[in-house]
């Protein structure tokens, strides 16, 4: 579908040298921004091509720095923060909500230590965690009710996968077979 617009504006570019010889330079400069912003976007793609044929899925980092992931826990839809340092998912307190999950107040307990100090929540299975076509079962988690910006995909799911590799801006979830 991108091939479109790019074709149109290189002809566009074509026309107008062949009609105005003084924007040749402009031109010329046009194309190769072009090229290289369509090889860019070619690699991308490629590697997303690569990744999803090996069962696998490819993030790109975003400005923040971080990368991140959504994934179906039970029927909703919840955005990751892809944390390898996390033990376990750690869900917040409203993604939780959205996924069908309650508790009360006498639940929380300290589950763990943050730069902080403890951190408390509330731990919890998952029965069902899906990213991409891959479904892992039974998998564990935290709710952190309250302080908890983003959830956080952690070790309990990314262990699973048959592998997590960054290279540069790109970080590929492999499932594998």
């Amino acid at each position: 579908m991108r091939m479109g617009p790019i074709f149109l504006l290189v002809s566009t570019a074509a026309v107008a040298g062949w009609f105005a010889p003084g924007l040749k330079a402009g031109r010329d400069e046009a194309s190769a921004n072009l090229s290289k912003s369509a090889l860019a976007e070619q690699q991308v793609s490629d590697a997303r091509r690569q990744a999803w044929l090996a069962g696998g899925t490819v993030l790109d980092r975003t400005a923040d720095g971080h990368f991140y992931a959504d994934a179906d826990v039970e029927s909703a839809r919840i955005h990751f923060l892809v944390d390898t340092g996390a033990s376990v998912i750690v869900l917040t307190g409203d993604d939780a909500r959205a996924a069908g999950l309650t508790w009360n107040d006498g639940d929380v307990q300290p589950i763990g230590r943050g730069a902080s100090g403890p951190v408390y929540g509330v731990p919890v299975m998952l029965p069902q965690v899906q990213l991409d076509g891959f479904e892992a079962r039974d998998v564990q988690a935290a709710i952190v009710p309250e302080g908890l910006d983003v959830s956080l995909l952690g070790q309990s799911f990314l262990s699973r996968l048959d592998g997590v590799k960054i290279e540069g801006d790109r970080m590929t979830l492999n499932a594998g077979d």
